[in-house]
């Protein structure tokens, strides 16, 4: 029999790999039980499920039909796993990467389901990490620094090849007969709540952070027409809707997502979330000055403030942006956990790999029991944390990663430490950046993945010069939306309380070393010199070699048809 626990909510986080549900009980924050469904498709970085043709550097691709195999099948097992009664869950809350879009027609059906576009790379879901949209981006901040325009400020002044608009003047300029069959261009965030209660309604986080929306606008039609006379009428024609509060109700789940899901039809479906913000409220980080920082493949920092300042930079500053109230901050790094997998799955050597298998344990846990030996600074490596390029304050993805000091001696775990300490140095960084712009930070909340890592967490406590806290959970964002979920349903006032109730941060869970925290400074100030001559002052060497690739593989495409 299944035992009753009270109202319950579920959370769902749909991630860059798979998507996970927790079914939360809403009084205390308990969760009682969780299931994962890797995405079919994966990330699409090379070719089409439907093509064998060779998609061009930079771009990353998803098959919307992943996500919603992850309600079919993560929820219902997530029900399972609790061992509870569907009739007690009041509410269920998504969250997603962003900034991640997908055309689609004026029903909500995916542009790359249709038998006239399944061969068309812009008609699938492009990821939060799709960064072929740069030199739209660049478009976009020429002209907008050109006007003057009153919202660039507020995005540290760069907009993101990742965001809404690069992305969409990208499919615009490259295929427009996409273009045109497209009726909405949605985040994904919003899609899939739209799947779930048949309402689409735009949630105020992406709008504002994604899709420059401040002050109740979007950037004007004269703006969009001196971009492109025929891009004039995007926001009127493709983008604009409804916008719902975050822990407003998005509508009720319907009969066809209740067969999916096992949830009851019916319940409180909230409106959308980005995976990072609905974390803030997990980590009970919902006062000023406490900074979150979402620790996984990339890492997004959010962070609420009672000040508005234009900090150089920053992803976005936007009111009511994590809870309300208060100005939300968001900056990022595009490349965290990404940089350490692609070192692991690319540069060590078969004796690392046996070495681990032999003893039963990861090549990662190998190499930070290795690199965690050795004195801070004794690889005599300094690595720039640039693979994915630079979202934060350097707002340039076309930027690459650089490791320098490398010997005949440099061994996997010098250069795996370099790497761990890179990404230390680019979250200083952005903190330093928020410091020095008059918006304080007073608390570093790591969560994640990598948050797991007593190796990688102490390499950063040290650079930070700051006692870190941790979100108390292995499932923040999730739990996040379970508590987004809770609101929608009517069972607390509002967010900070449900984050009272519901939440959970152990407070500083690593302490800085000042020895080590010393020896950093060094390596920072050396980092910093490094960012200001390969990202603001060099004459754009990492830029060539961008294009460089991508006219290599044009003339090569072009050569084979």
């Amino acid at each position: 029999m299944a035992a009753r626990h009270g109202a319950l909510t579920v959370g769902i986080d749909f991630g860059t790999l798979s998507g996970r549900a927790v079914v939360v009980r809403v009084a205390d924050g308990v969760e009682l039980g969780t299931a994962v469904h890797a995405y079919r498709h994966g990330v699409l970085t090379e070719r089409l499920p439907t093509d064998d043709r060779r998609l061009p550097p930079d771009w990353a691709l998803q098959v919307p039909r992943d996500y919603v195999e992850v309600l079919q099948h993560a929820v219902p097992s997530a029900l399972a796993a609790a061992g509870v009664e569907a009739a007690d869950v009041v509410g269920v809350a998504t969250d997603f990467t962003a900034c991640t879009m997908l055309p689609v027609t004026g029903d909500g059906t995916p542009l790359c389901e249709l038998a006239d576009f399944v061969d068309r790379p812009h008609a699938y879901v492009k990821l939060w990490k799709h960064h072929a949209a740069q030199p739209h981006a660049d478009r976009i901040n020429s002209l907008a620094a050109k006007r003057n325009e009153s919202w660039l400020p507020r995005y540290g002044g760069l907009i993101s090849s990742e965001w809404e608009f690069a992305k969409a003047l990208q499919l615009f300029d490259e295929d427009r007969e996409v273009y045109d069959a497209m009726r909405y261009w949605v985040e994904a965030a919003d899609w899939i709540v739209w799947q779930l209660c048949g309402n689409y309604v735009r949630n105020a986080c992406t709008a504002g952070y994604k899709g420059i929306r401040q002050d109740g606008a979007y950037p004007s039609r004269s703006y969009l027409a001196e971009l492109d006379p025929d891009f004039a009428d995007f926001v009127t024609a493709k983008l604009e809707r409804p916008i719902g509060g975050l822990g407003d109700i998005a509508g009720r789940l319907t009969s066809e997502a209740a067969a999916w899901t096992g949830l009851p039809e019916g319940i409180a479906v909230a409106v959308g979330n980005v995976d990072a913000h609905v974390t803030a409220p997990a980590a009970q980080a919902v006062e000023a000055g406490q900074l979150v920082a979402i620790m996984g493949t990339s890492t997004c920092h959010v962070m609420s403030s009672d000040v508005v300042r234009e900090v150089p930079g920053m992803c976005g500053v936007v009111a009511d942006g994590i809870v309300p109230g208060l100005w939300g901050y968001e900056a990022g790094q595009s490349g965290v956990g990404d940089i350490f997998a692609w070192f692991v799955d690319t540069c060590v050597p078969p004796d690392y790999v046996a070495r681990a298998e032999a003893e039963g344990r990861s090549v990662h846990d190998l190499l930070a029991e290795l690199a965690a030996a050795q004195p801070v600074g004794a690889h005599g490596l300094l690595a720039l944390d640039w693979h994915s390029g630079n979202r934060s304050p350097l707002v340039d993805h076309e930027l690459s990663g650089l490791l320098l000091g490398q010997t005949l001696a440099t061994r996997p775990e010098d250069t795996y430490r370099a790497l761990v300490e890179s990404t230390a140095y680019g979250a200083r960084s952005i903190v330093t950046a928020f410091r020095a712009a008059g918006v304080p930070v007073t608390e570093f909340v790591a969560t994640g993945g990598l948050a797991a890592s007593d190796f990688v967490m102490q390499i950063y406590a040290d650079v930070l010069r700051m006692p870190l806290s941790v979100l108390d959970s292995g499932q923040g964002p999730a739990l996040g939306s379970a508590i987004f979920a809770a609101v929608a349903a009517g069972q607390y006032e509002d967010i900070a309380a449900a984050a009272v109730a519901m939440g959970r941060r152990r407070t500083r869970a690593w302490e800085p070393d000042d020895a080590a925290a010393d020896r950093y400074d060094v390596l920072y100030a050396e980092y910093t010199a490094l960012v200001d001559h390969f990202g603001r002052t060099d004459d754009g060497v990492m830029h060539r070699l961008r294009r460089l690739r991508r006219d290599a593989w044009a003339a090569a495409d072009g050569a084979a048809s």
